[in-house]
């Protein structure tokens, strides 16, 4: 069966609606929701509930009812009986798996883990200091989030490197407390990879939950798990659905919905590299693949290079159908129209397969994460090169970036003035406070500029 993928012609007139189409699809708003997942909403809730409404009434629930909700959509969802017993994985499971874990799959781990924390902690921002010399002093100073919880999806696959890549960073930052939530599943919180790494990088708070459920159990707090102070991690449509309703109760990295790359390419690109790329994110399913070329017969030999790829896969179906929805083959009119086209899309991941990769990227302003050269797969950002895979989707990286240990910091500005340095600020403050009508904020300052108020601060 031929792949049907789009192909889309900048010259065409509705080209550009046509590339808006799927960026919508794959928005939190797009609400792409597999046929199983709707039959499932329709028996749990009884009605045909949009995914918004869905989160919302199991977000309220959990808040309102606790353990007993959670409980509730855990059998339901997932099938499985969850009790205050079995809520939190034991310790002894956690040592069994990592005792029985192969251990050349644990060395990859640490080493992945060093250079991750290595980045993170080269990046971290430190305190400052700015003295006037007049006796005026203002710092920043920077603490860590106290508690963060992490979600880690276990839907169709088992993600360890979602872990390194969120409590990586956290460890940078210095959180004490970190919490782990995954699915009770074969991929999630009851597969023995996961458990084995959450040992291995000092998480001992692992919890049998998924889903909106588990992010409002994060952000409430129930019986058995304490609240968090922020939550971090991807997930699917209904777990960024559900951030986005507890965010204000808690802090939340980013509303990252399904994974995308956008690939700019000229003639120097190998049909075969670029093929194996797209279909890399296309096997998330679902997952955006596009690519951005000026050159025509680029664009054939790539489709035919997929059709070749994809039936070598174990996921093929999958990522045909993905393929299929949500990719597409564009011709631009030159490469400055890609630029424009690659900034427009905000992609999460940008991947230059061109002859002179660097000044493209220069033209970027908008992207997760840049990938430089036809040697530098997405793969290499997915698993080991060090900045964290949890990256703006969605065209969100308009305004927001990926997850790093700056994210866990929080800054707090410490000011501190000395009278003679109060004296020398006064008559503006004055005038502001005047403009707004807040005299009291300026006879706080006159206070201190009084003759006693000066022998007050002597004596002490």
């Amino acid at each position: 069966m031929k792949l049907a993928i789009r192909r889309i012609d900048c010259t065409e007139e509705n080209a550009l609606d046509q590339i808006a189409a799927i960026r919508r699809q794959l928005s939190p708003d797009g609400e792409v929701v597999p046929e199983r997942g709707r039959a499932l909403t329709q028996r749990v809730f009884g009605e045909a509930l949009s995914p918004v409404r869905s989160v919302e009434r199991i977000c309220r629930d959990v808040r309102e009812q606790g353990f007993a909700a959670v409980q509730r959509y855990t059998q339901a969802f997932d099938n499985f009986a969850l009790t205050p017993e079995n809520l939190r994985v034991g310790a002894d499971e956690m040592t069994a798996a990592y005792r029985q874990c192969d251990p050349r799959f644990l060395q990859a781990v640490r080493r992945v883990q060093k250079t991750v924390l290595a980045f993170q902690v080269g990046i971290l921002h430190r305190d400052a200091v700015l003295r006037d010399g007049h006796g005026q002093e203002v710092r920043l100073r920077y603490r860590p989030v106290r508690r963060v919880g992490i979600c880690v999806p276990g839907g169709a696959a088992a993600y360890p490197s979602t872990l390194l890549m969120t409590v990586c960073p956290a460890r940078a930052a210095g959180v004490k407390e970190i919490v782990v939530v995954a699915p009770p599943t074969p991929f999630g919180a009851n597969n023995p990879d996961i458990l084995a790494v959450c040992k291995e990088l000092g998480v001992s708070e692992v919890y049998r939950i998924g889903g909106a459920q588990a992010i409002a159990a994060l952000a409430f707090g129930i019986e058995g798990l304490p609240r968090v102070d922020m939550i971090v991690g991807p997930g699917n449509l209904f777990v960024a659905l559900a951030k986005r309703y507890v965010y204000g109760q808690v802090g939340i990295d980013m509303l990252a919905g399904p994974s995308e790359v956008v690939i700019l390419a000229d003639a120097s690109a190998r049909p075969d590299f670029v093929a194996a790329d797209l279909i890399a994110q296309a096997e998330h399913a679902p997952g955006a693949s596009l690519l951005l070329t000026w050159e025509p017969s680029l664009i054939d030999a790539v489709a035919d290079a997929l059709e070749e790829q994809l039936d070598q896969l174990p996921r093929a179906a999958e990522t045909r159908e993905s393929l299929e929805a949500f990719g597409a083959l564009i011709l631009t009119r030159g490469p400055e129209e890609a630029v424009e086209l690659a900034n427009a899309i905000a992609p999460e991941h940008l991947q230059i397969c061109t002859a002179d990769p660097d000044r493209f990227a220069e033209e970027i302003d908008n992207a997760g994460a840049i990938f430089l050269g036809h040697q530098t797969p997405v793969a290499l950002g997915d698993y080991v090169a060090g900045p964290s895979h949890v990256l703006p989707t969605g065209g969100t990286a308009r305004f927001a970036s990926g997850l790093t240990a700056n994210d866990f910091l929080r800054r707090s500005s410490i000011v501190r003035f000395e009278q003679a340095a109060v004296a020398e600020r006064a008559a503006d403050l004055r005038l502001l406070a005047a403009k707004e009508g807040l005299i009291g904020h300026s006879r706080s300052v006159d206070l201190r500029l009084q003759p006693s108020a000066n022998a007050v601060a002597s004596a002490t």
